[in-house]
């Protein structure tokens, strides 16, 4: 693949329409684990408050919102991967490899339109070679 050659016109509003696609379901997803999250909490002090609670009960509980909130931080990331995504589009920087200037490959941005690195250079960072 050549270090330079950039996407098309055509194929970077399709990438945009689908980060685009994907945000507005993530926001509704942030929403709602949110929502759930405080409802848990809720629901947790009101329980408490009026009977005494097992302790195996509280740890289920709080495990439950632990994990909502983790849910919630892990989307929270994604968004913001979006976020940058729809930004290089903008600056014509979009499907090019942060680390060795090549462009990523289509497949890739198809199943992860927010990578800003290719597979290779992905696996290099993962392992703690980059």
């Amino acid at each position: 693949m050549m270090k330079n050659e950039r996407l098309k016109k055509e194929e970077l509003e399709y990438y945009h329409k689908l980060l685009l696609r994907l945000r507005e379901r993530l926001v509704g997803n942030v929403k709602y684990l949110t929502d759930a999250a405080l409802k848990q909490a809720q629901d947790v002090a009101a329980t408490r408050a009026g009977s005494t609670l097992h302790p195996a009960e509280a740890g289920s509980d709080n495990f439950e919102q632990e994990f909502t909130l983790s849910l919630v931080e892990n989307e929270h990331a994604v968004l913001e991967g979006i976020e940058a995504a729809i930004k290089a589009i903008e600056e014509g920087t979009y499907g090019i490899c942060e680390v060795c200037g090549c462009r990523i490959p289509k497949a890739r941005l198809q199943a992860l339109p927010y990578a800003t690195m290719c597979i290779k250079c992905a696996e290099k960072t993962e392992k703690g070679q980059a």
